[in-house]
């Protein structure tokens, strides 16, 4: 099946040329086509779940061992940044928050904020980090991503608790639009996955990326409504906007429902929603793509 040598003969038959024929390819019943099947992987990540959590439960004592303070590191980074957002935005800049407390206003976007940080980042060295283990067991290599995103909303579930303090300490009670935070929950979830699918393997085969990642949080808190409104983004401009950063419309929703007894914008959710769902759908596409050769590589 190997290549073989061809001659060219003249009439006289005198040979005048001899060219390299071309190699024969494999038979097509032997190349390796890797088909992706949904419901098997969703089959597999289910089965690996106590691996997931095994994952997610070292990764939250090894970062919080032999910390004095603990759980309340959770909290702290959000609220330190509250507190010079309110000296700055609020006291300097004067953002109009609609009669809102702005502490109360800001940690909102902080909460969904750190959420998304703190999965990113560690998302995304999450397979650089465990290359020892995923070239030795066998498991969906997807749950890597996935337990660094549940130690995430360990952290924002505590984030939920200081916010319940605020609403007490500003004298406000959450709207009863409250339970439109089930489907934004379901966007921003999605949105994160996807983009610490994407980190997670692009971190194995260009490491330059990790250096990348402090320049997106430090510029990304900014460019997020986190300290203002998504109002202040011009209307022309805020579809777009939450196109490719679906937490724009996450955040003012939330916001909306909970603060302001208003259900989100529709249209900007919508979006919101189609984007995120693009997000985990490419993310999961490209890290399946990528994730055969994540061994060589590394």
């Amino acid at each position: 099946m190997g290549g073989h040598s061809t001659q060219v003969v003249d009439g006289g038959g005198t040979e005048t040329a001899v060219r390299p024929a071309v190699p024969e390819g494999p038979p097509p019943e032997l190349v390796f086509k890797r088909r992706l099947r949904p419901a098997q992987t969703a089959r597999e990540l289910w089965a690996a779940r106590e691996l997931v959590r095994a994952l997610a439960e070292r990764d939250l004592r090894a970062r919080y061992k032999q910390a004095v303070l603990g759980f309340a590191w959770a909290v702290l980074t959000p609220l330190a940044l509250c507190a010079i957002f309110t000296l700055v935005f609020h006291r300097a800049v004067k953002i109009d928050t609609g009669g809102v407390s702005y502490p109360l206003f800001a940690y909102v976007g902080l909460i969904v904020w750190q959420f998304f940080s703190n999965t990113m980042n560690q998302g995304a060295l999450s397979l650089a980090n465990n290359l020892s283990l995923l070239n030795k067991v066998y498991c969906p290599r997807e749950v890597f991503p996935l337990a660094t995103m549940l130690v995430a909303s360990v952290d924002m579930l505590i984030g939920v608790g200081v916010l319940g303090v605020l609403f007490l300490a500003t004298w406000t009670a959450p709207a009863a639009t409250a339970l439109w935070v089930l489907p934004l929950l379901a966007i921003q979830f999605a949105f994160t996955y996807g983009v610490a699918l994407i980190l997670s393997v692009a971190v194995v085969y260009l490491r330059d990326v990790r250096h990348l990642l402090p320049i997106i949080t430090q510029m990304g808190v900014f460019a997020t409504p986190v300290a203002y409104p998504l109002a202040r983004i011009p209307a022309r401009m805020q579809e777009i906007y939450c196109g490719v950063n679906p937490l724009g419309a996450v955040i003012e929703g939330y916001r909306r429902a909970l603060l302001y007894g208003q259900a989100p914008d529709a249209r900007l959710t919508v979006i919101a929603a189609v984007s995120s769902l693009v997000f985990l759908v490419g993310g999961y596409l490209f890290f399946k793509k990528l994730e055969t050769g994540i061994a060589d590589v590394a």
